[in-house]
């Protein structure tokens, strides 16, 4: 593996994050990518020293160097990171890779708990945010687990493609994927053939999205991982039983929701079928409206306004949430957020964890750019779980690494600031 390649690139990645999370101040100082010998003999002792976490995952010592191969083919230069590329460079056979990862005996869901144990021992923050989102990855052919024509986010409509869920984990100065699952859609489900050639397994039973994210956010907790707050985008906000399943997880979200989302609010008006109607309410009167920078990038500041109110949701008139209405001051552009936080909880609080799905995003961007997250080419049920496990185990390294390398901690939650000063976002 190319280490000296591998520590410049995310040292260079470090400045590039520098310069778009600062607000007061862009520039960012030593800005040389020139890595030390002894910055370099460190990253290969922490990558060996880490990959020994996951020993007790496998029973044979063949098996868990693969796994070394099959990370640090991950985390080097090539161009192409699937099983054959990889096991070329590393002088193995290709068919050894693809049968660790389809037919050798280790359990890939201990990996994962490594994954998120070493987190919560490593990275634990009692105000974190957990960011839900799927990606796409396209594919060619009718016969990997789960492809479908269906939205891909990757190409931006809709594509032959395998989509999988993910959980995101956002505390002060870091973030990664903690949780992988395989969306299977429901027409699989109509073709047992095509699931046994596959290997799917059969008491496996068709889960929506919202329902795989419940399970991320389970499994996450269980594993002892603290988790505060929720955000995800309006495909999972505009789903009752997932709202209301996040709450009953003692956990606080702030979820986007569709425009069409129906309920009162206090003055015992029904809204319109269009949420919109909300603003046409409140330019009459009503709460204030309050300007924020939500984040500085090299383009400019995203300034928003933003005003709240209780809201009591048509499909639950005993609850009682946030709705929290945000316009961009630019383009006009309308969001909405319910969020079941304490009463007394600020805009500017609500405000910051709705807009942290950038963590996600970016953390997608890494996982497919530099991980290969959307490289591989097997087709097997197991071979791609564990393809999303290996993968989640090599982001953790490069997100610890590229941490530890940009020298400074920084709150990825801080305080909102109004367009007067008083307070700006990391």
């Amino acid at each position: 593996m190319e280490l000296v390649e591998f520590a410049v690139n995310i040292h260079r990645r470090g400045i590039a994050d520098e310069r778009e999370r600062r607000s007061l101040d862009l520039s960012v100082e030593g800005e040389s990518a020139a890595m030390d010998t002894a910055t370099l003999r460190g990253i290969r002792t922490e990558l060996d020293e880490y990959l020994s976490r996951f020993d007790r995952c496998f029973v044979r010592r063949e098996s868990r160097e693969y796994l070394g191969v099959y990370v640090r083919g991950q985390l080097g230069p090539l161009e192409r990171k699937s099983v054959e590329p990889i096991a070329l460079d590393a002088g193995v056979h290709p068919r050894n890779l693809q049968q660790f990862l389809g037919l050798y005996k280790w359990d890939d869901a201990a990996l994962a708990r490594e994954v998120r144990r070493t987190v919560r021992d490593d990275h634990a923050d009692a105000d974190a945010i957990g960011v839900i989102d799927e990606t796409g990855m396209a594919k060619k052919g009718n016969k990997t687990v789960g492809i479908q024509r269906q939205y891909c986010g990757s190409t931006g409509k809709v594509d032959n493609c395998v989509v999988s869920v993910h959980l995101d984990y956002v505390a002060p100065d870091f973030h990664t994927i903690v949780d992988s699952d395989l969306y299977l859609p429901h027409g699989w489900f109509d073709d047992p053939t095509r699931c046994e050639e596959v290997g799917v397994p059969k008491d496996l039973a068709f889960r929506t999205k919202p329902q795989i994210a419940l399970d991320l956010i389970d499994r996450t907790l269980a594993d002892g991982v603290p988790l505060k707050w929720i955000t995800a985008d309006e495909g999972y906000g505009q789903v009752p039983e997932f709202l209301n399943g996040v709450a009953a997880r003692g956990l606080v979200y702030v979820i986007e929701v569709p425009r069409h989302v129906q309920g009162w609010t206090p003055n015992g008006r029904r809204l319109g079928r269009k949420i919109d109607r909300v603003e046409e309410l409140w330019w009459r009167g009503g709460p204030t409206w309050t300007t924020y920078c939500v984040k500085d990038t090299t383009k400019g500041e995203l300034v928003w306004r933003v005003r709240s109110t209780a809201f009591i949701p048509s499909w639950d008139p005993t609850k009682r949430l946030r709705l929290v209405v945000a316009e961009h001051m630019l383009d006009g552009e309308m969001k909405y957020f319910l969020s079941n936080a304490p009463i007394e909880t600020p805009d500017s609080s609500l405000l910051t964890v709705a807009f942290s799905r950038w963590h996600v995003e970016r953390s997608f961007e890494d996982a497919k750019g530099e991980i290969g997250l959307d490289h591989f080419e097997v087709r097997g049920y197991r071979s791609v779980q564990r393809h999303l496990a290996v993968s989640m185990a090599s982001l953790l390294f490069l997100s610890r690494v590229s941490r530890r390398l940009r020298g400074e901690k920084r709150r990825a939650v801080d305080m909102l600031a109004s367009a007067a000063g008083d307070r700006r976002p990391a």
